[in-house]
């Protein structure tokens, strides 16, 4: 029989995005009357590209938060922290870009596009003339 934890992170991956389980960890899950705040950590992946290259990790990014679908009236909120790395031989800083809002918001894509739907644009955005 699986743990309870196995089974919470079933039903996460059932809700949240599914490509963020290739490259995040989940840290903390928060659920109050009004909101879900999922935590997220970078997994130590080196970006492509610089798998021959020595890098020293750097720590993380300060922590970007993303919003998705809501649940159960409760809004959704991604706190993601990226890694980076200092290349050695330059001491240029790297992380991985990731692809996962839409240009110019703090929407998960699929959140982005469902809004655009159902009001013809994203909340904030300028209408058109």
């Amino acid at each position: 029989m699986e743990s309870t934890k196995d089974q919470y992170n079933v039903l996460l991956k059932a809700l949240l995005p599914s490509d963020l389980f290739d490259y995040f960890d989940i840290i903390q899950v928060i659920v109050n009357e009004t909101t879900i705040d999922v935590h997220l950590d970078e997994l130590n992946i080196l970006p492509e590209g610089y798998e021959s290259e020595k890098l020293i990790s750097k720590g993380f990014h300060p922590v970007v938060v993303i919003q998705d679908f809501p649940i159960r009236e409760r809004a959704m909120f991604l706190h993601v922290r990226r890694r980076k790395w200092q290349v050695v031989s330059s001491g240029h800083i790297i992380s991985r870009e990731w692809d996962i809002t839409t240009k110019g918001t703090r929407y998960t894509k699929g959140f982005a596009a469902f809004l655009k739907e159902l009001f013809g644009q994203l909340p904030g955005e300028q209408q058109k003339s």
